[in-house]
């Protein structure tokens, strides 16, 4: 079972940035895509970006294409999420999420393509 740990959650000013880091710990060697979704509170959980094993495929969530970028460090088994120029709206629970190899009739956006997930790590953007 592979566990996840968020880290780099922190109360910041608008306009701030913030990293965030997942490390990956277990059976790593079968991971494959990795993902951030966040949630805030009260809403559905949102994917915010996703990132295949070589950092080849990368996709972004409408609302932060532009300010955040994800990358990965498979020799650390690390993820992170910078994120620039934050909004009050991107005050959420941020969740980071990994699958193992293999077909899934899941959209990759979605939390249901992912079958691993950490605790979650608080981000709070205030003006």
């Amino acid at each position: 079972q592979v566990q996840l740990v968020e880290s780099g959650g922190a109360s910041v000013q608008d306009g701030g940035s913030l990293r965030l880091a997942c490390v990956a710990s277990g059976p790593t060697i079968a991971m494959s895509h990795m993902g951030w979704f966040r949630q805030a509170s009260g809403q559905e959980r949102e994917f915010v970006a996703r990132i295949d094993r070589t950092g080849g495929s990368i996709d972004y969530g409408d609302s932060v294409k532009g300010r955040f970028a994800i990358s990965r460090d498979n020799a650390k088994n690390t993820m992170y999420l910078q994120m620039n120029n934050l909004k009050s709206e991107d005050t959420s629970v941020y969740f980071c999420a990994a699958r193992d190899y293999g077909y899934s009739r899941e959209d990759p956006a979605t939390p249901g393509y992912f079958a691993y997930w950490g605790q979650g790590t608080q981000v709070t953007v205030s003006s």
